[in-house]
Parts: structure tokens; C-alpha cells; sequence
């Protein structure tokens, strides 16, 4: 990937970082344990997403990992071999929960199974782009475990109450297509396109203000009744009209560059 890393920037070993003209390319790198993330990975993945956030040059922010797979979710046997650690260990540290919370829109470029934690850091993701290799499943009850990263919340609302039901009761995988199917991701391309592929729509992504607030107001209204979704946009509408008289003069020069 021709790119470059942000300077004064100190990522996690595990964790590549590349930025692409606005866009910021973070590479899950640890294959020899399925790109599962320990608590030190976690936390630098949190960084590195508040770091997106504050950062005036970042406008769309991939997340991808190095093949075969994407991830496995939390590394447990960091928490069954290692300290003992508390009871929120999982929950602690939760990358899924600070892409949700964050405002800058996020890609994740699947390249492989996606499986867990993994999936909750996808359905978590405002885009979802899979390569043909992909596969998603939550394993969670096969393991005697319960998810904790927000999946049995997200993938209802992704897929539907009983497909997300019959994923998670029997952790069978979903291939690339049937994913795209039933709505678990946006597009599906060659594996080797799939990163390109995910950089081209962040590309795609405008880096106007109101990109960030739209974002803030589905990720607000996600879960509320409709009425208090649509009370969120036109609360948020007309204070920021009021507040800037110049918003329709340029909604309307870009309808027309659009146009054109």
C-alpha cells in the first residue's frame, strides 16, 4: 500500500497505519492468531479511532487485516493463559463501541472470515465492503460464551431478528453472497481489489462538516422510535440553519457542481 504513516503517531506493533490523502488505512496484522485482539491491540484500536476524530486531515477511516482472515474477535487465550484480569476485561476495552460512538465514517474491508468480535467490529462499521473470501459467523454460544461488544443488538438489525438468531444459535457461516443478500454488508468484490476497493468509497465520502453530523444523528437515532429520530434531525436542522445563514447558498452551489 503506498502510503504513509501519520508522523508523531505510535501505533500498536499489530496495528499498521497508513493515511491515503483523508483517508486512514488501519491494518489488523497478526495472523498466527487469527488477527484476534488482546487488550493492549484494543486499546491502541480505541487511539487510533479518537485519533480519526480529532483530526481535521482524516475524513473516513478503513479498517482491514492481513490475509487469510480479518479477525477472530477478542484473544481469548490472552484471558484463560495470562494475569488473571476483571470481570469487565471484554467490555473494557471495546473497539466495536468506539466505532459507533465515533464521528468519522468507517469502512471495513473484510478479506476473510469475520467471525465474533470480528463481526461485531463490522456490524459496528458505518460501510461494510467483503471480499469474495469472506465469511461472517458468530460463534459466541458454540464457545460457551456470551457476546459483548454490542452483537445481539447489531446483527438484528443488520440481517433480521431470525437470521440473526439462526446465526448466532448455530454459528454456521455466511459466505460473501449470501451476505450481501441479506444485508450484512455492502458490496462484495475480487479479494484482491477489496482494500481498493473500500479507499475508493471513502473517497467518496465528502469531507463537509455535515458528513460528521449526519453520521452523529443515525448513530443517535439508531434504536430510538421513528418520531425521535425525526425530532434529532430537525432539532439538529434548525439550529444549524439558525446558526449559519450560509448553509443553503452552499447546499445549493454543490447541487449544481453535482449537476453538471
Amino acid at each position: 500500500m503506498s502510503g504513509s504513516a501519520p508522523s508523531g503517531f505510535a501505533p500498536h506493533p499489530n496495528l499498521h497505519v497508513d493515511d491515503l490523502d483523508g483517508v486512514r488505512v488501519v491494518t489488523i496484522d497478526r495472523p498466527d492468531a487469527k488477527n484476534a485482539l488482546n487488550l493492549a491491540m484494543r486499546e491502541a484500536f480505541i487511539d487510533l479511532v479518537a485519533a480519526a476524530d480529532a483530526s481535521p486531515d482524516v475524513h473516513a477511516l478503513v479498517i482491514t487485516a492481513t490475509d487469510p482472515v480479518f479477525s477472530a474477535g477478542v484473544d481469548f487465550k490472552e484471558r484463560i493463559g495470562g494475569e488473571r484480569r476483571p470481570v469487565d476485561w471484554t467490555l473494557r476495552a471495546d473497539p466495536a463501541a468506539a466505532l459507533r460512538a465515533s464521528i468519522t465514517p468507517t469502512i471495513c474491508a473484510v478479506n476473510g472470515a469475520c467471525v465474533s468480535g470480528g463481526l461485531e467490529i463490522a456490524l459496528s462499521s458505518t460501510f461494510v465492503i467483503a471480499s469474495e473470501r469472506a465469511r461472517f459467523a458468530d460463534t459466541h454460544a458454540r464457545l460457551n460464551v456470551v457476546p459483548g461488544w454490542g452483537l445481539t443488538a447489531l446483527l438484528p438489525r443488520a440481517v433480521g431478528l431470525r437470521t440473526a438468531r439462526e446465526m448466532s444459535i448455530t454459528g454456521n457461516f455466511v459466505d460473501a453472497d449470501e451476505a450481501l443478500r441479506i444485508g450484512l454488508v455492502n458490496h462484495v468484490v475480487p479479494h484482491d481489489a477489496v482494500v481498493e476497493r473500500a479507499v475508493a468509497l471513502a473517497r467518496d465520502i465528502s469531507p463537509n462538516p455535515a458528513v460528521r453530523e449526519v453520521l452523529r444523528l443515525y448513530n443517535r437515532g439508531d434504536g430510538t422510535s421513528l418520531a425521535d429520530a425525526l425530532a434529532l434531525e430537525r432539532d439538529w436542522t434548525t439550529h444549524r440553519t439558525t446558526h449559519d445563514p450560509d448553509a443553503f447558498r452552499r447546499l445549493g452551489e454543490e447541487t449544481a457542481k453535482r449537476q453538471k
